[in-house]
């Protein structure tokens, strides 16, 4: 026999060695042994055929039994079907059943599913987090604006993980408080004195209900004065009365003008009736004349009587302007 045929048939041993050993993980299997996981070959065969990884599962079992804690095998392989992640889960149930958090592996499993990280919660539960609100603005009753930080101290609510509102939630709430509570109070000096009343008013007011979290503490970080809101509202306020006063006398003028123009135009037309009028007084009187209604002497006692009168109205003018001068 040739030299090839020797390799060929050492490459055919490996090959299916391989695939033995891919299928039938025995170190796997001698693993779980020695730390005292019962699990047969056989499971482990079948897992594969489940396209379950056995590592991830015997890992599992492991480090649960070595915790103390009772997993199923079926319950660790049903949850990685559903895509969720095995390994952090048993982390989170091992964390909690150290610091004495009660954790059950189906609330657990539930909180993983939905997206949460099971493990950082239970770490949040024993170490809470501190979450920094952005700036919150608000305006005292005499006017002026104050812009406030807080700190907010939160820990995990395990049981309103499933369910429960965000660190959005938490941060709107606590900014919501902290309006309401500058808002009401009589100046911005007496927020200035006393700031632990605005975190004792917005703790009174349950904002961790029907969250993920609960809150410890509201610490308020820093407080700074802003624009006087007050003043400028009021300058708004008269700026806006004048305009609306210029407004009704620019109204008032214009009226003002319209009815001077209808007077000038009345005028005018009762004017231009007069003169016609006058236009026919000469005609009349000579037809009085023709008609012998009027005499000569008539006439020319009328001219007087004209006369008087255009002079009486001369003195008038005169006098009502101050030109006559007074007798010594």
């Amino acid at each position: 026999m040739s030299i090839t045929f020797y390799i060929v048939i050492v490459v055919a041993i490996i090959v299916v060695l391989w695939i033995f050993l891919y299928f039938v993980p025995i170190g796997l299997w001698f693993s779980a042994l020695v730390s005292g996981v019962r699990i047969s070959l056989l499971q482990l065969i079948l897992m594969r055929w489940r396209k379950v990884p056995p590592a991830v599962v015997v890992r599992a079992l492991i480090e649960g039994t070595k915790a103390g804690l009772k997993l199923e095998r079926n319950d660790l392989e049903a949850h990685y079907l559903a895509g969720g992640h095995v390994e952090q889960v048993v982390h989170a149930l091992v964390s909690a059943s150290k610091a004495n958090i009660d954790l059950p592996f189906k609330m657990a499993t539930a909180i993983d599913l939905a997206g949460r990280d099971v493990f950082e919660a239970v770490q949040m539960s024993v170490n809470p987090k501190v979450i920094n609100t952005k700036p919150v603005t608000a305006v005292s009753k005499d006017g002026i604006q104050l812009i406030c930080k807080a700190r907010v101290t939160v820990r995990a609510n395990i049981k309103q993980l499933v369910g429960g509102a965000g660190e959005e939630t938490v941060l709107a709430r606590v900014g919501e408080g902290i309006v309401s509570s500058i808002g009401s109070s009589a100046d911005h000096k007496a927020v200035l004195e006393n700031p632990d009343n605005i975190t004792r008013v917005v703790l009174s007011k349950g904002l961790d209900a029907g969250t993920a979290f609960e809150i410890l503490s509201i610490d308020i970080a820093d407080i700074d004065i802003g624009k006087n809101i007050g003043a400028g509202l009021q300058i708004d306020q008269a700026d806006a009365d004048k305009n609306i006063a210029q407004a009704r006398a620019e109204e008032r003028r214009a009226m003002a003008v319209a009815q001077e123009q209808e007077n000038k135009a009345l005028a005018q037309e009762m004017r231009a009736k007069v003169i016609k009028a006058e236009a026919e007084i000469p005609k009349a009187m000579a037809e009085a004349f023709r008609s012998g209604n009027l005499g000569v002497m008539d006439y020319y006692r009328m001219k007087n009587i004209d006369a008087d009168t255009k002079m009486r109205d001369s003195i008038a003018d005169e006098d009502s302007d101050g030109d006559i001068p007074h007798n010594e």
